[in-house]
C-alpha cells in the first residue's frame, strides 16, 4: 500500500472518535495533545475518557449514530470490534470524503496512525503501511535509544530565530549551507550537556557571522557503482541529501535517484562535455549545491575525471566521490 506521508495541524479542529475502550483512549490522548476538539461517540468510555470528559477536555455524541456526525469532523476514527459497523463508518467517512482510520484494519482506512517518536517539536514518524505495526514499534524503540532528547531543544532554537535567519540568509543554497554549518558545528553538543546559554550563545554567534558563508556553488561528482544501493559510500548518501540540483546520467540506477533529497530538481545530464559544463557553471554561479551522478567510478577514471581537472583549473569547490563496485 502506497502511502503519502504527511503531518496534520489539528489544533481547535474537531476530530470524531468512534469506541470508547483502552485503544480509543491512546488515540484521544494524542490528539488532545495535538490541541484537537475530540468528540467520541461510545456506549461506555474508559475511565480515563470519563474523567476527561469531567474536565471538558473532550465531548460526547450521545444516542444512536448519526452519519452526519461525519461532516462536522475533520478526521474519523473508529476503535470499535464491530467489523460490519466499522466498514459502516468507513464507507460513510468516503462517501463524505473525510480521512477515516479504522483501527488495526488498513484495508478500511484512509490514513494511518504511524509509530511516532516524540522531540518536540521535532517528530519521527514511522509506518509500515498496515502490514506490520510490530516493525514499525520496533523501529520506534530503536530510535527513541538513539535520538537525545535535546534535538527538541536544538529545533525549537531553529524555531525561534527562523525569521532572523531568512532576514540574514535570503538565498535557500546558503541558507542550507549555514543550516550544515550550525549542525556540524558547537551547538548540537552543547545542548545534549545541558549548556542551553552557552548553545544559544554560539547560534546567535554564528547567525551574526552568516555572511561568512560562501555565496557560490560547489560540485559533488558522485560515482553510484553497480547501482545497488547497499554499495554506495556514506559520503555519496550525504551528497545526495545536499544536493539543490540533482544532474545524472542515463545509466543511473532509479533506485539511487530515490534516496536524493525529495525537493532537489533532477534533470539529465547532457551527453555533450561542453554543454554540461555551461550547465554546472549557471548553476554553481546561482549559489547551487551541484550533485553529478554517474555509473562506476566515473569521475575517479577517463574520461569523467577530466571534469574534476577543468572545475580545479577555475577555482570552483568541487570532491570527487568513489564510486564502489562488487
Amino acid at each position: 500500500m502506497a502511502l503519502f506521508p504527511l503531518f496534520a495541524n489539528l489544533s481547535g479542529r474537531e476530530v470524531l472518535v468512534i469506541g470508547g475502550g483502552e485503544v480509543a483512549a491512546r488515540k484521544i490522548e494524542a490528539l488532545l495533545q495535538a490541541g484537537a476538539r475530540v468528540e467520541v461517540h461510545a456506549h461506555a468510555l474508559h475511565e480515563t475518557l470519563q474523567q476527561w470528559l469531567d474536565e471538558g477536555r473532550l465531548s460526547r455524541r450521545e444516542g444512536a449514530f448519526d452519519p452526519d456526525w461525519i461532516d462536522q469532523a475533520w478526521l474519523l476514527i473508529a476503535a470499535t470490534d464491530d467489523h460490519a459497523f466499522n466498514r459502516r463508518l468507513a464507507d460513510e467517512a468516503g462517501r463524505r470524503k473525510r480521512l477515516a482510520n479504522i483501527v488495526d484494519d488498513a484495508a478500511l482506512s484512509s490514513f494511518q496512525i504511524p509509530a511516532l517518536v516524540d522531540r518536540a517539536p521535532l517528530q519521527v514518524a514511522i509506518s509500515s503501511g498496515g502490514a506490520a505495526p510490530m516493525l514499525a514499534r520496533r523501529l520506534r524503540e530503536r530510535l527513541e535509544s538513539q535520538l537525545d532528547p535535546s534535538l527538541g531543544e536544538l529545533a525549537s532554537l531553529f524555531e525561534r530565530h527562523r525569521d532572523a535567519i531568512r532576514q540574514a540568509l535570503p538565498q535557500l543554497p546558503q541558507r542550507r549551507r549555514w543550516f550544515d554549518q550550525v549542525l556540524d558545528g558547537p551547538v548540537p553538543g552543547l545542548l545534549e550537556r545541558g549548556e542551553s546559554e552557552q548553545a544559544e550563545q554560539s547560534f546567535r554567534s554564528a547567525l551574526q557571522h552568516s555572511d561568512a558563508v560562501s555565496r557560490t556553488g560547489s560540485v559533488l561528482l558522485v560515482g553510484t557503482g553497480s547501482g545497488d544501493v547497499g554499495q554506495l559510500t556514506l559520503r555519496a548518501l550525504r551528497a545526495l541529501n545536499q544536493a539543490d540540483v540533482l544532474l545524472y546520467g542515463p545509466a543511473v540506477a532509479a533506485a539511487v535517484l530515490v534516496l536524493a533529497r525529495r525537493d532537489a530538481p533532477r534533470r539529465p545530464l547532457p551527453a555533450d562535455a561542453e554543454q554540461q559544463w555551461q550547465l554546472l557553471l549557471r548553476h554553481v554561479e546561482a549559489g547551487d549545491c551541484v550533485v553529478c551522478l554517474q555509473p562506476g567510478d566515473a569521475y575517479r577514471t577517463a574520461p569523467g575525471d577530466a571534469l574534476a581537472w577543468r572545475l580545479a583549473g577555475h577555482r570552483i569547490a568541487h570532491e570527487v566521490i568513489a564510486g564502489l563496485s562488487p
